[in-house]
């Protein structure tokens, strides 16, 4: 399991990213397709380090509200 953060972009897309694996950022015209799309991304990076030997970061994200 990996939280996400998902926004509305400069361009009409929705933007998704995760914030646990930095390189991981991706968008889509929806946000089904925003969230389907980074899944993929995750999967695949996820399937990179595995095959580099590399650690797989934790996901220990936490989002807070700020009233500013």
């Amino acid at each position: 399991m990996r939280q996400i953060i998902i926004y509305p972009g400069e361009d009409g897309y929705w933007v998704a990213q995760c914030p646990s694996l930095p390189p991981c950022i991706s968008q889509g015209k929806t946000k089904e397709e925003a969230i389907s799309n980074i899944k993929e991304a995750i999967e695949l990076y996820l399937e990179v380090l595995q095959e580099e030997g590399r650690d797989i970061p934790e996901d220990q994200v936490e989002t807070i509200m700020l009233a500013v």
